[in-house]
């Protein structure tokens, strides 16, 4: 029998345990609220703030965050086509700069949304996590942005999953890198966003967004958010809706008619 290759890594269970936490509790105090207290802040654009973490569990790796605004109860489909413009801008940016730095054989780049998204805080914030040694080729296909085409424009085409990650209303993205204009590509990821929370399915409250590159393409994969189905956890089964063609047209009709 062959056993696949995996990226294990690290984690500090004992320094996870002192993260804050309020997705859960509410009550709890936000520290992306408490400007004045942040600390390690290697630069912001207004209300935008990039910043070391201050709970790197992630023990073979870098660990920093974006914090998307100073509104604790906004998020990406509330903002405007020009301020989501301007969050990815300023987070591609520093997300090349990380990859160009030589520091990193891997950088990752994504969010979490929502309690069942994998997150604590429930301040909008991306992170971005260096890991200076990384099997690559093992953290995404190509194949998994096959999809049926919503619209291309710009160098960007977006397209409903037809092999997706895990399952059910999965959001493609891939934009060529010699020819994209990075504020489509931010007008896309917000669509995505709206469609997923607002339109998709009433019980999706969480979600994610994953960022991949190669040396053609960025990829940006949307992903609402559900408990993942035991056969994917346990026998790594992924399922294929039948509705793709649906979602396809139902996001053609609202964003592009």
């Amino acid at each position: 029998m062959i056993v696949t290759e995996t990226n294990l890594i690290g984690f500090d269970v004992f320094l996870g345990s002192k993260k804050p936490e309020n997705l859960r509790n509410a009550a709890a105090p936000c520290p992306f609220c408490d400007v004045r207290h942040l600390t390690d802040i290697i630069d912001k654009d207004g209300d935008i703030i990039l910043l070391k973490n201050k709970y790197n569990v992630i023990t073979e790796a870098e660990q920093f965050v974006i914090i998307e605004s100073a509104e604790c109860k906004k998020d990406m489909p509330m903002y405007s086509k020009e301020y989501m413009r301007r969050l990815i801008r300023f987070s591609v940016k520093h997300w090349q700069n990380f990859i160009d730095s030589g520091k990193y054989e891997d950088v990752l780049f994504f969010k979490n949304f929502g309690i069942m998204s994998g997150g604590t805080i429930s301040h909008p914030h991306m992170q971005i996590v260096g890991f200076p040694k990384l099997n690559t080729g093992l953290t995404f296909s190509k194949k998994e942005f096959e999809g049926i085409e919503i619209i291309k424009k710009d160098g960007v085409n977006f397209n409903a999953a037809t092999y997706p990650r895990v399952g059910f209303g999965e959001l493609n993205l891939v934009a060529n890198k010699l020819n994209y204009n990075i504020d489509t590509l931010a007008d896309f990821i917000r669509i995505s966003v709206d469609y997923i929370m607002n339109n998709f399915n009433k019980r999706v409250t969480s979600y994610n967004i994953f960022f991949y590159y190669d040396e053609e393409n960025i990829y940006v994969k949307t992903m609402p958010r559900f408990a993942t189905s035991p056969l994917f956890i346990g026998y790594n089964i992924r399922f294929l809706p039948n509705n793709m063609d649906n979602i396809a047209k139902e996001i053609k009709d609202l964003y592009f008619a």
